[in-house]
């Protein structure tokens, strides 16, 4: 973590600077010490160099801040689709699992299988309901 005055100087610009940007919402401290010292991570040397090159290139900082936005988004949206991603595969675990066991689910008395619905209920009411409301932002897109 880097104090302000080591980023500026790893980063070759003046600390009114990286006040400045903070206050755009350029960078962002990770954190605040104890005596309220803003800490910069490492990677935000990077993110200043990056501002400055596209300054260099007559980006304006609004401009350059939409860019980090978009960015994120980006960032975000792979997460997104990663996540949809692992519950698919695990949806299709959970089906192949479902069909190896329906042949026992067959062998059961009336009342086992009475039994055992009520106690993996509401579980699977809760699953059937996310995925239903997925279903449903799915068709809305």
């Amino acid at each position: 973590m880097l104090r302000i005055g080591e980023l500026a100087r790893l980063a070759s610009v003046n600390q009114r600077t990286i006040d400045y940007y903070t206050s755009l919402g350029l960078i962002e401290p990770t954190k605040r010490t104890d005596t309220n010292y803003r800490l910069y991570h490492m990677e935000t040397i990077e993110r200043l160099q990056r501002i400055i090159q596209m300054k260099q290139e007559k980006y304006t900082l609004d401009e350059i801040k939409e860019y980090f936005s978009q960015l994120q988004q980006v960032s975000i949206d792979e997460q997104l689709v990663k996540r949809l991603t692992d519950l698919q595969v695990h949806l299709q675990q959970v089906e192949r699992e479902a069909k190896e066991l329906q042949p026992i689910l067959d062998k059961l008395k009336p009342t086992q299988a009475k039994s055992l619905f009520q106690r993996i209920a509401p579980q699977s009411a809760a699953c059937i309901d996310v995925l239903i409301a997925l279903a449903d932002k799915q068709h809305m897109l």
